[in-house]
Order: C-alpha cells, then structure tokens, then sequence
C-alpha cells in the first residue's frame, strides 16, 4: 500500500522549465491572487473573531495555549 502511494506522490513532481515559469507566475494560477485583499480579509476575520491566528496553528482565542 505504502509502495502505491510513494509512486503516486513521485509522479505528482515535476520540473518547472525556465520558460514554463512565466506562465505559473499569472494572477490567474495564486492560491490568493490579490494579496491586499486577503491580508484585509485576514485582518477584519480577526477583527471579527477577537483572536489573532488559527489558520495553521493550535491554540484559541483564549490565550489557553
């Protein structure tokens, strides 16, 4: 089983070519194209929450680590 997933995860690699970089680099192709945007989006969701973090890391807005 370990064996399938290794092969898969190895054909997922690829090499980027120098002139296939151009392309990768479009607004159209970010995971967030807008970067103010999400940083303001960021900002008012905390706001809102009244806690900083949680999107990647443990802990609340509690201050209960």
């Amino acid at each position: 089983m370990t064996g399938i997933l290794l092969v898969i995860v190895i054909c997922g690699c690829e090499t980027v070519q120098p002139w296939e970089r151009g392309i990768l680099s479009k607004d159209e192709m970010q995971w967030q194209p807008n970067v103010m945007e999400s940083r303001l989006r960021n900002q008012v969701y905390a706001s809102k929450e009244a806690s900083s973090g949680g999107t990647g890391a443990a802990g609340g807005g509690c201050g209960c680590n």
